[in-house]
């Protein structure tokens, strides 16, 4: 890719990601699911924003995963790594959370992980 292709590819994720972040906001009694992906991974993590502090995380590099043989660059792994951060969540006594989808479109592995996370018992 032509390196000002992924510079404009860059700026754009980053000025939908400020746009959600904006209107997204987690407290203690309802967190933010932040989804994070890259080409082979895909990254997981409740928020609570007021204290600053990761509450439950997950994600296609745990040994959790690993352990179920799926690829973080799939939709049944993005699957998987939402069921885990739902359960790690519940754990940590977090029912309700807002979902942030960092600037990504709600389709693919950003859909299956929240799918995923909704089948572990999250509310969102």
């Amino acid at each position: 890719m032509d390196k000002r292709k992924s510079k404009a590819k860059a700026a754009s994720l980053a000025r939908r990601q400020r746009r959600v972040r904006g209107k997204v906001h987690g407290t203690a009694e309802c967190p933010r699911l932040r989804v994070t992906r890259s080409g082979s991974h895909i990254y997981a993590q409740v928020i609570d924003d007021d204290a600053g502090k990761t509450l439950a995380s997950a994600s296609s590099l745990t040994p959790e995963f690993k352990k179920d043989g799926k690829n973080g660059a799939t939709v049944e792994g993005a699957e998987l790594v939402g069921k885990l951060v739902g359960e790690a969540a519940k754990q940590a006594k977090i029912k309700k959370v807002v979902f942030d989808r960092g600037g990504h479109l709600y389709h693919g592995r950003v859909k299956a992980l929240a799918e995923g996370a909704r089948e572990a018992g999250l509310q969102f």
